[in-house]
């Protein structure tokens, strides 16, 4: 159909033209939030050059609970501080978003570091961002190691070389580890373990005394107007703040970003709390997670700007009708809230923002024009109309080669060669049926994250209860982690062993489906804040469990796999606390003709074995290690990756040395020592070879559990039945491997290794 174009309706198609841009332009060009900061009547709105917007507020009644700043006038300008030593750079109610200035910290010397570094804030409100700030080392000569004091998670780490001819600080703004090396944040917090080692140090040879400047800053800030360059040059100058003195040497702002939460409810409970905060009729609440703890802030509604937090805070954003140069009109001007009407006086028509636009009625226009225009007019609709329908098949076409792309990319044809091609399709779920499952990966559905991705809850459409693991970044070392996992389980057929549902690839990052188990895991109930933990029966079943699964994994299964990561965390235990061995991520596969392969350092500090560390061979004795340190953590409720002894020693070392003594009493939980009885003593024996520094000197995970087998059936045999002979109903196997039955006691008599060498003979 052909277009018509008369002078009396080229205006009406110049005005759709124009009208489909404005469409466009409103579908691409993203909602700008400039909020006006607004303090409670009466208050200190700005303090030198930083707004002060409430909830935040300096003097007494000016702020919320857990809000409050100091303006120090001894300064000139002005500086605002939160709590005693960060200094506040900016306050966004919007975005939920504190800048402040963190400071910078300096460690030199020979020996390793240890130590806790960070901002004494509340965590419960405020965070660092783990997506906003990276760690920036400055110097030469060290590894730098950081991860979270009370987490998991693993080890994020960098090293910076010195080189010949170079500075010992890098002076040119780059960070790339000679002079300077960079680091992600292993998680949003307020506080970080740091450790630093002398390059060299793990293979006996020390390049030279290292020194190391450290700070936390958002990376946007380290890459503009030359602020990397300006703070290596002060670095390297001397300009630094001595340990353990926040703030940095003047005249240099070091920005680290921030997150905060209103108050740490979902909007659904806020609402109903007594105190809401959201007091503007025209806000709205926003869920809100801030990387430590999710909770809720408030936003102005679109249209409207302010302060939300105060009464009547969000108001119109502009009066247009008032600023004739940015919202110009010719006809008559109408104020509407959050935007404004302009109309062509009475007894004209046009288009009322343009000179001349509004003509007079009296000018008539033809029947014929009319009808062209008409017919013009509905021929620029069906155009319209079929501009939209392309739009949406060439958008289908996208996600569909989007799709295909990811699936490439997510090592898609990997896992086809890595399991059978009929249970491969069966395993794959649609992206779409895991959105629904969590309500678009909602935060009330995250229920976990850890050292290789984030966990979701979900409800898939036949009503199984699902864990969806997205993977924790989208590079290819993880992807990998992932398609191993899948591999791993998909071959995986054990009743401790959590069980894989299946898999998405049609996502950047992909994900993972496994049974939901429900009762938390085996950390969240042995470290409780009570003296009672869990009882020592259900300690030694549950260490059991984990021992078959590992003896399982070790030698039953087609493959030899060695899981890498056993910890705690890593324990999940169902409604009867049956245990669930999970996280498969670092898992490797060793065939059968081999007993070691050469591998990455992976794991989790303090559970992580010392043999593997220094040599990078990874056998099967290395999750040995890791199931003793387990035990340890069992026996004395210790946390194995914080615990350090007056005498600055690990853990597993406190643990041996006292072993070693006899003086287990003084490590020992309470409740073991008063409910274990015999029983502790031969456990800490098993942990104490399973954490042998050499792996040759460590029992098999077969040897261990049938170790443990006997000692909960014999414990299970005497609790429950007279200490008599003819009542004893594993008497032979008690006395073979080691206890004496005479008269009505069973005791010990034969130590460890001879008990060990004994349950070699036993079918594997």
């Amino acid at each position: 159909m052909a277009l018509c174009f008369t002078p009396q309706n080229h205006m009406m198609l110049v005005a759709a033209i124009a009208a489909l841009h404005l469409l466009h332009l409103l579908a691409v060009t993203p909602v700008l939030h400039a909020a006006t900061n607004v303090a409670l009547p009466g208050c200190l709105s700005k303090c030198g050059e930083v707004s002060v917007p409430y909830p935040f507020g300096v003097g007494a009644g000016c702020y919320y609970e857990g809000f409050m700043l100091t303006c120090d006038e001894t300064y000139n300008p002005p500086k605002l501080f939160l709590g005693n030593t960060s200094a506040v750079l900016n306050v966004s109610l919007h975005d939920a978003r504190l800048d402040i200035d963190n400071g910078i910290a300096s460690l030199t010397g020979r020996n390793l570091y240890s130590m806790n570094w960070g901002i004494p804030l509340d965590n419960s409100i405020f965070t660092l961002s783990s997506f906003w700030n990276n760690f920036f080392v400055m110097g030469c000569g060290f590894k730098f190691q950081v991860m979270l004091p009370d987490s998991e998670n693993m080890i994020v780490m960098c090293n910076s070389s010195c080189l010949n001819g170079h500075p010992a600080v890098a002076t040119d703004g780059t960070c790339s580890g000679v002079g300077c090396c960079e680091a992600s944040l292993p998680g949003s917090s307020n506080m970080y373990s740091i450790k630093l080692d002398p390059l060299g140090a793990e293979n006996g040879t020390m390049e030279q005394p290292f020194n190391a400047t450290f700070v936390i800053a958002d990376k946007e800030w380290w890459n503009t107007n030359n602020n990397s360059m300006l703070l290596q040059m002060a670095v390297l100058d001397g300009l630094i703040t001595p340990l353990g003195i926040p703030g940095s040497a003047p005249p240099l702002q070091i920005k680290a970003s921030g997150k905060w939460n209103f108050r740490n409810l979902s909007c659904a409970d806020a609402q109903r709390s007594s105190d809401y905060g959201c007091l503007s009729s025209n806000s709205y609440c926003h869920d809100h997670w801030n990387g430590e703890s999710s909770g809720y802030i408030c936003r102005c509604k679109g249209g409207y700007e302010g302060n939300p937090y105060i009464t009547n805070g969000c108001h119109a954003d502009t009066h247009e009708c008032t600023i004739g140069g940015k919202y110009p009109c010719f006809g008559d001007c109408v104020n509407m809230d959050g935007s404004y009407n302009c109309v062509c006086p009475h007894g004209t028509s046009g288009n009322p923002k343009k000179p001349h636009g509004c003509i007079k009625d009296t000018e008539k226009i033809s029947g014929l024009a009319v009808a062209t225009g008409i017919l013009c007019g509905g021929s620029l609709v069906l155009l319209i109309f079929a501009a939209i329908f392309l739009r949406k098949k060439l958008r289908a076409r996208k996600a569909k080669k989007l799709r295909n792309f990811y699936f490439r990319k997510n090592r898609g044809l990997l896992l086809q060669q890595l399991v059978d091609k009929d249970i491969a399709e069966r395993m794959i779920f649609s992206l779409e049926e895991l959105e629904k499952a969590t309500n678009t990966f909602h935060e009330d559905r995250k229920i976990g994250k850890g050292g290789h991705g984030t966990v979701y809850k979900g409800i898939l459409s036949d009503q199984r209860v699902v864990a969806i693991k997205m993977s924790r970044r989208a590079i290819q070392s993880e992807t990998d982690n992932f398609i191993n996992e899948v591999a791993i389980l998909s071959q995986v057929n054990h009743r401790n062993v959590v069980k894989l549902f299946g898999c998405c690839l049609e996502t950047e990052v992909p994900l993972l489906v496994y049974e939901f188990i429900s009762n938390g895991t085996l950390y969240e109930h042995l470290h409780v804040n009570s003296p009672q933990s869990l009882p020592w029966r259900e300690r030694l079943r549950i260490a059991l469990e984990v021992a078959r699964s590992l003896a399982y994994l070790h030698s039953a299964a087609s493959m030899s796999i060695v899981h890498r990561d056993i910890k705690a965390t890593n324990i999940l235990l169902d409604d009867n606390l049956t245990a669930k061995v999970s996280d498969f991520g670092a898992s490797r596969g060793i065939p059968i003709d081999e007993t070691r392969i050469t591998t990455a350092i992976q794991g989790t500090f303090g559970y992580l074995d010392p043999e593997c560390y220094n040599t990078r061979q990874l056998t099967e004795k290395s999750d040995v290690y890791s199931f003793g340190v387990m035990l340890v953590e069992l026996l004395t409720r210790e946390k194995p990756h914080i615990y350090v002894s007056a005498t600055g020693d690990s853990l597993v070392e406190q643990f041996l040395i006292l072993h070693r003594q006899d003086k287990l009493s003084e490590i020992l939980d309470p409740q073991v020592a008063k409910e274990g009885e015999g029983e502790a003593g031969v456990v800490a024996e098993i942990a104490a070879m399973c954490v042998s520094s050499s792996g040759e000197d460590r029992p098999t995970m077969k040897q261990v559990e049938m170790r443990l087998e006997v000692l909960q059936s014999s414990a299970t045999s005497i609790k429950n039945t007279p200490r008599t002979e003819e009542h004893v109903v594993n008497i032979p196997l008690a006395r073979q491997l080691g206890y004496s039955t005479d008269g009505n006691d069973i005791s010990r008599r034969f130590s460890m290794e001879r008990e060990i060498l004994m349950s070699m003979d036993f079918p594997r």
